[in-house]
């Protein structure tokens, strides 16, 4: 689900907290207290839905507006609790309403990036993730060729890690437009009653399969070195024959220019 504008945002949001619900009656079980739990229950789903249309794609939002009441103090009647929360419920939401403020790009500005977009084409396509197992000249080869065509290579072991797990630093510097995979045969494997064959390390079958399910297969291309053991999954998608003659430059940059980034063939040797 797409994100709405920023000044449709900003106004839902703020018509939700001009809604909450006022003070409470103090007498409970008088029927005012009941008249007040349905325009408490009522409004709290309004709000859970805004939020949830508003920040479809950070669930946290949500979460953070659900904690506003925490567990219930035992003996606490349910008007009490309810209204213990109104007050860290307002504060979220003021927050929410700041950080779309501050943070959100203005119309104007989405308006601007979609008219220069073309179609096909995303924005930014200037780095390419690179996947790779243990062959670090095949490695080099392929990063210095991004280089000469103004690409940015993203290779993984080459960013710094700041105290985070692997997957925590592979999904951060996995923001971009097009992969490419090395297939060369730094491990071997195959079925107990069969000879082994040479196959790619494991970590690159399941980077690809990511950027798959990330990209689609249109915007993940496999470079592969001699003879290899293709996954099963992956057979009949053609692939990109890593040739001592370095044809797969052409074949790439061809890939390249189809996926919209801006290369010039008559750099590529």
């Amino acid at each position: 689900m797409p994100r709405p504008p920023k000044e449709v945002a900003i106004e839902r949001l703020q018509r939700v907290l001009s809604s909450m619900p006022a003070q409470r009656p103090l007498s409970y079980g008088s029927s005012q207290i009941a008249t007040w739990e349905k325009e408490f229950a009522r409004w709290k789903r309004d709000a859970e839905i805004a939020i949830h249309n508003t920040f479809s794609d950070e669930p946290d939002h949500l979460k953070d507006f659900g904690d506003s009441w925490g567990p219930p103090v035992h003996g606490e009647n349910p008007s009490s609790y309810h209204w213990r929360g109104l007050g860290k419920a307002q504060a979220i939401l003021e927050s929410m309403i700041a950080e779309v403020g501050e943070y959100w790009p203005d119309t104007s500005e989405v308006a601007t990036l979609t008219e220069t977009a073309q179609p096909g084409i995303l924005p930014n396509t200037n780095q390419v993730f690179v996947i790779h197992g243990r062959d670090q000249g095949i490695l080099d080869t392929v990063a210095r060729f991004f280089e000469s065509l103004d690409i940015k290579p993203v290779i993984l072991q080459e960013q710094p890690d700041q105290g985070r797990t692997i997957i925590e630093k592979f999904e951060q510097y996995a923001q971009v437009n097009f992969a490419v995979v090395l297939f060369t045969p730094d491990d071997v494997g195959g079925l107990e009653d069969e000879n082994l064959r040479p196959r790619t390390r494991q970590n690159v079958i399941f980077e690809l399969g990511y950027f798959i399910g990330k990209l689609g297969r249109e915007r993940v291309r496999v470079l592969v070195k001699g003879d290899i053991e293709i996954p099963s999954d992956y057979s009949g998608v053609l692939y990109i024959s890593l040739d001592d003659a370095g044809g797969w430059r052409i074949d790439l940059t061809r890939e390249l220019k189809s996926a919209g980034f801006d290369v010039d063939a008559n750099r590529i040797f």
